[in-house]
């Protein structure tokens, strides 16, 4: 958004005909300064919700219906159950927030098609943004230690989430803070996506994956960042063309990264039978996570001071030691037996999914995400995504014979459940549907896909035949392929679109033709992220609860190019 369309949003907002009650007229009774109930929903309100840039930008919008006083007072009713119940009746408490949730609709981009005449770039350009992207990254650890990722908010909440799916998460999630800010932040987004505040909020972008410009970024680090990280600086080593110094910059870089996954961020936790299991924490204890002190206080305020381990970041931890070479005892446990225990069942443990917004798809056969720790804390609930599956298949392929999968049955009729449930998926076309997915894009499914399936084509053929003698994997390649190839490429993209679409075709066999849109669309657009780094930050991934959190950062940007690049110089000199 430039300057003048942001001028313009902001004066609409501001000078807006009040029209009703506004958020504040109806909470601040309630919230602003109880004498009872629940200390963390007032406290959340006026930091969160009431806090004066807030008030500022909305204190002109209101809702008519709620000049009639019926709908008011439930509503308030409502606010106060949740405040000085012991045990509020959640479902009660949501369902006047819900019908207004459904008063609006947002939709996920729908870009046009492309309209930019493309041409391959020269070999040197591609070369060029490789060593760039490269730089940076290991710049960014120089400075800081760590490669950062950033959490941003987008208030105006995620397209997904209707009032049927806000009353999902307020019944299914297990923490009463939570439950608090979902109710809370739900409710302010209905009066931001009913103003002229909304432009403010979420203006239009080009391409699918959003631009990281909320004017608030947290700067963090975790697990699951460096395990990402690794494989792309992994992937820079192998393209041959860091300089000498460079090359033993990556590998101490890789070694830091893959000790702060699987000692750094280890968490022991027992699986269904009862036995320890050491796995990978998401947000190791403070001070590891770097947040600022500032940050750090807000979140511990607001009731965020619990977060247990989860399946993908364990994953992806594993995978990226075992392609470093680690050595770690941490990598000989058959973590296939875990994910066993948390794999669906129809009938016996599917309440374990107690947040199914994603409900469109059938979960028998896949992966949850949250792990319960030694405590019993979960405090999220549990959901399960399609993604974090690719990454479960992914690691067991990269651990096959160390784990003895091919050699236990049990083990692998769990990979092989895992298998069938992404067949589903593809084959009805949910895998194509934002619905579908928790914390992803569709479009990264793809790139993870093809990650997952390099992982799988690198097995013996003997293996590849026990773990899907029908092959599921070719008709998924094939209708991830067409995707990438008649949808993905053939519309405006931005510069992280590109990359995702890179990865997949690269991984996946795509027509070196197929590849000249997204080349097109990365050096052309090389630069943008300023004087720091060569791309701006764009949604990596997202949570939908409590409202829309997206993060992603521009060292993030640069891996993916980065991945996507070497993979398509790769396949383009073959």
């Amino acid at each position: 958004m430039n300057l003048h369309a942001f001028a313009g949003a902001a004066y609409r907002a501001l000078t807006a005909r009040k029209d009703g009650p506004s958020l504040y007229d109806v909470c601040d009774p309630v919230l602003n300064h109880p004498r009872s109930g629940d200390p963390h929903i007032a406290n959340f309100y006026r930091t969160a919700i009431g806090n004066p840039a807030l008030r500022t930008l909305l204190r002109r919008t209101g809702l008519a219906e709620l000049k009639d006083s019926s709908q008011l007072n439930a509503l308030r009713q409502a606010l106060v159950q949740a405040r000085d119940d012991e045990q509020p009746d959640w479902e009660a408490v949501g369902r006047p927030v819900a019908a207004l949730i459904d008063s609006f609709e947002l939709r996920h981009p729908q870009p046009p098609a492309a309209s930019e005449a493309c041409k391959l770039p020269a070999a040197g350009e591609i070369e060029r943004v490789i060593r760039a992207c490269g730089a940076d990254l290991l710049g960014s650890f120089a400075r800081n230690g760590f490669i950062p990722a950033y959490a941003a908010f987008n208030l105006i909440g995620d397209p997904d989430l209707n009032g049927r799916e806000f009353l999902m998460a307020l019944t299914g999630l297990n923490s009463r803070g939570y439950k608090n800010s979902t109710l809370l932040f739900n409710l302010a987004r209905v009066f931001i996506a009913r103003s002229p505040a909304a432009g403010i909020v979420n203006p239009s972008w080009r391409g699918i994956a959003e631009p990281m410009w909320a004017p608030v970024q947290i700067r963090h680090r975790s697990a699951y960042y460096d395990a990402f990280f690794t494989e792309a600086l992994l992937a820079f080593v192998e393209t041959g063309l860091p300089s000498a110094a460079q090359i033993t910059s990556a590998r101490g870089a890789i070694a830091a990264m893959v000790e702060f996954c699987l000692k750094t961020s280890r968490e022991q936790v027992r699986g269904a039978d009862g036995t320890s299991y050491d796995v990978v924490t998401a947000l190791a204890p403070a001070p590891h996570p770097r947040f600022s002190r500032f940050f750090a206080q807000i979140k511990q305020d607001l009731g965020f001071g619990i977060y247990v381990p989860d399946c993908d970041t364990t994953a992806c931890s594993i995978s990226a030691a075992t392609q470093a070479g680690a050595d770690d005892p941490m990598l000989e446990q058959p973590l296939v037996d875990f994910y066993a225990g948390y794999q669906v069942r129809a009938g016996s443990n599917e309440p374990r999914v107690t947040v199914p917004i994603n409900d469109d798809i059938d979960y028998d056969g896949g992966i949850a995400t949250w792990i319960d720790s030694l405590a019993g804390e979960r405090p999220f609930g549990n959901d399960l995504d399609p993604t974090l599956n690719l990454d479960v298949l992914e690691v067991s392929f990269r651990n096959l014979a160390r784990w003895k999968i091919l050699e236990t049955r049990e083990r692998l009729e769990t990979v092989k459940r895992i298998v069938a449930f992404q067949l589903r998926l593809v084959v009805s076309g949910a895998f194509a549907d934002p619905r579908s997915h928790i914390y992803y894009l569709p479009e990264l499914y793809c790139a993870y896909f093809g990650r997952c399936y390099a992982a799988f084509m690198a097995l013996p053929a003997p293996a590849r035949q026990a773990i899907d003698p029908d092959g599921a994997f070719g008709l998924i390649r094939a209708r991830v392929l067409a995707y990438v190839e008649d949808d993905l490429i053939g519309r405006e993209m931005n510069v992280f679109d590109a990359a995702l679409a890179l990865i997949a075709l690269g991984h996946l066999g795509g027509a070196t033709a197929s590849f000249v849109p997204a080349l097109h669309c990365i050096v052309t657009r090389f630069g943008e992220g300023g004087r720091r780094h060569p791309y701006r930050a764009y949604e990596w991934n997202k949570m939908k609860t409590p409202t829309r959190i997206l993060v992603g950062g521009p060292e993030v940007t640069s891996a993916f190019v980065l991945m996507g690049l070497a993979l398509a110089r790769r396949a383009m000199a073959r």
